[in-house]
């Protein structure tokens, strides 16, 4: 291989991504946490949720008293989510947003008197929990058997058909089928589902397909869409390899080619694609490397000693010890009482599978073919060196306050006893000391004398030198779209501001949260801690607008995903103008209520009817999805207003 092309939008979509995170939150927040069926088709990060605690089952009747009940990306039938609610238990709803618009779309579309037809595969999750919606819908997962289907009746051409897909079907599919049904079928409602990441995902494919020799698609076999990835790759490329991860790659038949493209499935790790990426990269270095490979070898049958300072790999984390790969005949191992001086913290704060760490031999057993290790011994041998050199080159170190004595605490610095007196604690003045204890803290090392082991600190020396560099580093780095985690300092009538880091900002009472509020006080108090992002930024005048509000939850995917032209809300009144007045839906989305729509009389200002909190009932006559728009009519819900209102309705 000389070049790799690897696709831009490979990896988790919104709905997945947004499938695992709810489902590793559950994991963490619940004492017993199931999940029925696989969260997402690929079976890596299954079993890595399996490890976390949550256990998978098949059917709901599986559910024991208390368990909390996750629904996977796919979605579920409509009665199998009434039966686990009518438990009482917990259910998290991971359901990807776009997957619930197609529910709610049969479903209403048999309320209608009309019949849901699916174009998808009959055995996917997905396909099946759409149709559990409904209590019937006709499933067709190629153009032939719709062409079957309607020539052995021709009444059914007929029939009042609402037309939706699976959302991983191809776009190829989707028009095939839709152009056989428009042409035979007399009263159609056709809705594109297809899900806008995978049509992305698969142009992506299709145009790398046609650059390279050969490409690599990873994913779950599982996988429908990875499926249908391979599916458009090998119509245009003549080589196709579809893998799960990246031991499966052939590397041997991968020499033959120059430039390899790589793209996966929307529900393939970004570890796993970085694995396939990284291993196929070393394969382009090192191709005729013998030399390294020989000197990789010789290494492997080294001989340990108790005493070596020895480099390894960490390949593995349990709850008892780490395992290092050395490069030798003897596999490592760290007892976790033997890696840090701190017992309160977890192995994988300290390491993580792939990282290069440093150890001491403390015993090897050649019989057993094992070497035990100690990261703790090693890092206190190190570390009187490292205090010297840290006090004459005034860097930072960080340990745990492990004790309050008489005029200050002291701090343990890997191993290493560090007194902080009072007044260099950081702390106000007649502040307790036991505010500190077990506080991980950073400081500067002022004194040392190592013959009498007594080492002297400073914490808020750090502190008021971190203070400075952060809010210099803050004013050189900051720009629109930032994060920042950020403390509440004070209120006004218009806002509040937030200290992100020695730099005030100001988020406006229109940012602080999708609905409408009085006052900030009504979100957040001063002290709070708070996540804010960067809305802009005037480095001259040093002013700074934050926004606190969550955008990663769009109120117009859920007012989508919930309601439809024709449906009747519940809205309030939140604004009059003199052409009409706009209402609250659900917090963060507005419609208006045009003049004209308000009552069935003619009025001269919204006024005379509604008042700004009111809460009244109008009917949706029109939804602008590009501009995110909605008309809102009280007329149509009036007598004499209807007929109007659905006239306009049809003209939208």
């Amino acid at each position: 291989m000389k070049e790799i092309l690897l696709a831009k939008s490979a990896g988790f979509c919104y709905g997945v991504r947004r499938a695992v995170r709810m489902a590793e939150e559950a994991a963490a927040v619940c004492s017993s946490c199931v999940m029925l069926g696989p969260i997402i088709h690929n079976a890596h990060v299954v079993e890595d949720l399996v490890r976390k605690g949550v256990r998978r089952i098949g059917c709901p009747d599986e559910v024991s008293e208390g368990e909390t009940v996750i629904i996977r990306s796919h979605g579920e039938a409509k009665d199998v989510l009434e039966v686990l609610e009518g438990r009482g238990g917990r259910v998290v709803n991971s359901t990807c947003p776009r997957v619930l618009k197609i529910q709610q779309l049969v479903h209403r579309a048999e309320e209608e008197g009309r019949i849901p037809l699916i174009i998808g595969d009959p055995g996917h999750p997905e396909v099946l929990g759409v149709a559990g919606w409904c209590s019937r819908a006709l499933i067709f997962p190629s153009p032939e058997t719709i062409e079957n289907w309607l020539a052995e009746d021709a009444s059914r051409t007929q029939l009042p058909l609402t037309v939706v897909s699976q959302t991983t079907c191809t776009q190829k599919l989707f028009e095939i089928c839709t152009e056989i049904l428009k042409k035979e079928c007399t009263n159609l409602k056709i809705f594109d589902t297809i899900c806008d990441a995978t049509y992305k995902r698969q142009s992506e494919a299709a145009q790398i397909a046609a650059r390279v020799d050969a490409i690599i698609v990873v994913g779950d076999r599982q996988s429908a869409n990875t499926r249908h990835l391979t599916e458009i790759c090998s119509g245009i490329c003549p080589v196709v390899f579809q893998i799960e991860r990246a031991d499966e790659l052939p590397l041997q038949d991968l020499k033959r080619y120059g430039t390899v493209g790589l793209t996966a499935g929307a529900s393939t790790p970004a570890r796993i694609i970085k694995e396939v990426y990284t291993t196929m990269s070393e394969e382009t270095i090192m191709a005729g490397g013998t030399e390294d490979f020989a000197k990789m070898l010789e290494e492997s049958f080294k001989t340990l000693n108790t005493g070596d300072k020895v480099t390894g790999i960490v390949t593995a984390i349990t709850p008892t010890e780490i395992q290092v790969d050395l490069g030798t005949k003897q596999a490592g191992y760290i007892p976790v009482s033997e890696l840090s001086d701190d017992s309160s913290v977890k192995p994988e704060d300290i390491v993580k599978v792939g990282d290069e760490i440093e150890t001491y031999v403390v015993r090897v057993n050649d019989v057993e073919g094992y070497a035990t290790l100690s990261k703790k011994r090693l890092d206190t041998v190190k570390m009187w060196e490292n205090i010297e050199t840290a006090k004459e080159e005034k860097t930072t170190l960080e340990g745990i306050v492990t004790e309050e004595n008489k005029g200050g605490i002291v701090v343990s610095v890997k191993g290493i006893r560090v007194f902080v007196p009072a007044s260099q604690s950081g702390l106000p003045r007649n502040a307790e000391m036991s505010e500190l204890l077990k506080q991980k803290v950073q400081l500067r090392i002022t004194e040392v004398n190592r013959a009498r082991r007594r080492v002297v600190g400073s914490i808020r020396a750090v502190q008021y030198e971190a203070r400075q560099a952060a809010a210099e580093a803050i004013w050189n780095e900051i720009e629109p779209g930032k994060r920042y985690t950020g403390t509440v300092k004070s209120l006004t009538s218009y806002g509040a501001f937030v200290d992100i880091g020695g730099v005030d900002g100001m988020v406006h009472i229109s940012e602080l949260s999708w609905s409408r509020i009085k006052h900030p006080s009504e979100v957040v108090s001063v002290g709070d801690q708070v996540e804010v992002y960067v809305i802009s930024v005037d480095k001259e005048k040093h002013k700074i607008s934050l926004g606190l509000k969550d955008r990663s939850v769009d109120p117009w995917d859920k007012f989508i995903a919930t309601y439809h032209v024709g449906d009747v809300a519940e809205v309030k009144v939140v604004k009059l103008m003199t052409f009409g007045a706009f209402a609250e839906v659900i917090p963060g989305v507005d419609g208006l209520i045009h003049i004209s729509q308000i009552a069935d009389r003619r009025i001269d200002k919204p006024a005379d009817v509604l008042s700004e909190g009111q809460a009244v009932e109008a009917k949706i006559i029109a939804i602008d999805e590009e501009n995110k728009k909605i008309s809102l009519s009280i007329r149509a819900l009036l007598q004499g207003g209807a007929d109007e209102a659905e006239t306009s309705e049809e003209e939208e």
